[in-house]
């Protein structure tokens, strides 16, 4: 006999896994993936504002289409778990082992963590603006947080909807910092899991070492500007299934993180890239013939030749070596590495 628990506990399962994941709720649930792995996403992109001629015949300047940038997001994450509980170990133990709340401690222990740590792992490589610096302390704290809030700031990306992800280490030297913590205003009262206080309109979420990439001090997060859709949490709960006296516990996680190109200015990261810690490549130097230096040694070089962040474009390319554009073309370059962060994107039209 099996017992679905996505379809008879459903609510309380889907509760569990939101309550203790961090990142729920706090990214865009605009965008729906159902029946679907991949979403397309097109962004209209405004032209630049002219002067108004008084004469002719075209007053308001030269018309021109309005263009999109189309940006993919396929699911790829696709996490499962099967677990056995022999009801002879079950009953020597005093019924310890119920079914469902084992269910839940799975979801509570490894799913919940495992989707949180892909998430800001995603987020940390995909982030419009990655910086790295000397390790936070009480003393350069707060100048560090409100260096992230002014970029988001002057990319004039909304002050609402902001969460402010914090390491343990970071969250030891806020709570010293007294003009950083509203505890009163949030930390009191706060009904979601995570949330230690308020600065500047953020709330502030404290992220277990597990759950935060390596030697990431903090992530600037605004809502609308990344999505983690959860296609599928499906549990099962199987009662003296073929071949077991007991229970078989099994249970499926389909989702992914993806950042809006358009919108990628809203996330900002910053990274301890003191001695031993995390490293930030450098940006690219690109001539106007193509040439390519400055490239880490073992770097992949990621390029577009159409004007589009090839962070997030569907026209991204790589090279191992200089960009083979024609005249007129604009490039964007970047380089990524294995077990560093990705450098910032680096812009040239070719005219050779």
């Amino acid at each position: 006999m099996a017992v679905n628990l996505h379809t008879t506990y459903a609510k309380e399962i889907v509760t569990t896994f939101a309550t203790n994941s961090l990142t729920a709720k706090r990214l865009s649930e605009d965008y729906s993936w159902s029946g679907a792995q991949t979403v397309r996403v097109s962004t209209p992109q405004t032209v630049p504002m002219g002067d108004y001629t008084r004469t002719g015949t075209s007053r308001y300047g030269s018309p021109v289409e309005m263009q999109d940038v189309v940006q993919e997001m396929k699911l790829t994450q696709d996490k499962s778990f099967s677990i056995t509980i022999d009801k002879g170990n079950n009953l020597d133990q005093g019924g310890t082992k119920e079914g469902g709340k084992m269910l839940k401690l799975q979801i509570i222990e490894q799913a919940a963590p495992l989707l949180d740590r892909y998430v800001f792992n995603t987020l940390a490589h995909k982030a419009g603006t990655i910086v790295g610096g000397a390790a936070i302390t009480k003393a350069n704290v707060v100048d560090r947080i409100s260096a992230g809030t002014q970029v988001l700031d002057d990319a004039e990306v909304p002050d609402d909807k902001r969460t402010l992800f914090v390491s343990n280490e970071v969250y030891k030297c806020l709570k010293h910092a007294d003009e950083l913590m509203a505890i009163e205003s949030i930390g009191k009262t706060a009904l979601e899991k995570g949330v230690v206080g308020a600065y500047d309109n953020m709330e502030v979420v404290k992220v277990p070492a597990k759950r935060m990439p390596a030697n990431v001090n903090f992530l600037i997060v605004y809502k609308n500007s990344a999505t983690a859709p959860v296609k599928m949490n499906d549990t099962k709960l199987h009662q003296d299934p073929p071949g077991i006296s007991g229970n078989l516990l099994e249970g499926r996680q389909y989702y992914d993180c993806f950042v809006f190109g358009a919108r990628c200015m809203g996330v900002y990261i910053d990274v301890d890239t003191s001695a031993g810690k995390g490293k930030v490549l450098a940006p690219l130097n690109i001539s106007t013939a193509g040439a390519v230096t400055g490239k880490e040694s073992g770097a992949t070089v990621k390029y577009t030749l159409d004007g589009t962040d090839p962070r997030y474009s569907t026209t991204v390319q790589e090279t191992a070596g200089n960009i083979p554009a024609v005249e007129g073309d604009v490039m964007k370059a970047y380089q990524v590495k294995e077990g560093t962060f990705p450098s910032a994107v680096t812009e040239a039209v070719y005219t050779k």
